[in-house]
């Protein structure tokens, strides 16, 4: 089961890891586009000022987000790379006060964001019993990684972030195949980056499963068992998860259940809410 203690094994805090938006300059509201559609009232270029941010960086219409048509905005999360560009990498600088900073700053935030993603993977897999055989090199990988987030900005920039990933995601799968196998021996379902948009998976035993990247957008897994499921990086926008069990599912995000629809039936993983729209 996942420890829901907030120290980390790589020395830190949990709450490294959790989006603080009271010490971001509003970075996410700035930095990333987005187009008009479902997710999206309006569009925004990329370093443009969302219209709803305001002086302070707060957001003007923060609790009425998806009655205001800005769903996706509920579901991104930067995993607290927000506070560390603003308060490490820029100590304290906002792009307001220095102008000339904005355009690193913003170039600088989504690098830093999948720094931080990485370390919330590698937390989740540091405190699994079963993954201890890889525990040592993921240690190392993730103070690398923390170690990385640290550095100045165009040390950041000049990151090869592609290949990093690929070095740690290899640890979080190898973590994530002696937890399956040691929790559900003999089952081998992988279903890495299927295509299961819109399935019919009510009542479906996924104990287990490897769902690694899976388009699952709006997918019935009503009832479904997914107990012990590798969910990393699936698109569970719209998926039915009323009644479900996610017991022990790996590697789940916040972000995930809030893009997914679900009841109070729904059975989530240790150290994760259920979306208050359900």
């Amino acid at each position: 089961m996942r420890d829901a203690t907030t120290g980390t094994p790589g020395g830190g805090s949990r709450e490294d890891l959790t989006a603080a938006c009271a010490d971001c300059f509003g970075l996410c509201c700035v930095a990333l586009p987005f187009a008009r559609s479902a997710d999206f009232a309006a569009d925004k270029p990329a370093g443009k000022p969302c219209s709803n941010l305001q002086t302070d960086f707060r957001c003007g219409i923060h609790a009425r987000l998806r009655d205001e048509g800005y769903r996706g905005c509920t579901v991104f999360d930067c995993f607290g790379a927000g506070q560390k560009v603003s308060q490490v990498t820029f100590g304290g600088r906002d792009w307001r006060a220095a102008p000339d900073s904005a355009g690193t700053m913003f170039a600088v935030f989504p690098v830093m964001r999948q720094l931080h993603e990485l370390l919330r993977y590698a937390d989740e897999a540091l405190r699994l019993p079963a993954a201890r055989p890889v525990h040592r090199e993921l240690r190392r990988a993730y103070d690398r990684v923390d170690d990385l987030t640290r550095q100045d900005a165009e040390a950041l920039l000049a990151l090869d972030v592609d290949a990093l990933r690929g070095e740690v995601n290899g640890l979080l799968l190898r973590a994530s195949e002696l937890v399956r196998a040691a929790r559900f021996p003999g089952r081998r379902r992988d279903h890495r980056g299927a295509d299961l948009m819109g399935a019919r998976l009510s009542g479906a035993d996924l104990r287990g499963a490897s769902l690694r990247g899976a388009l699952l957008v709006a997918a019935d897994l009503s009832d479904a068992d997914l107990r012990g499921a590798d969910l990393i990086g699936a698109d569970l926008r719209d998926a039915d998860l009323s009644g479900a069990d996610l017991t022990d599912a790996i590697y789940v995000t916040q972000s995930q259940l809030n893009a997914a629809r679900g009841t109070s039936a729904t059975r989530v993983p240790a150290g994760l809410e259920r979306p208050a729209h359900w």
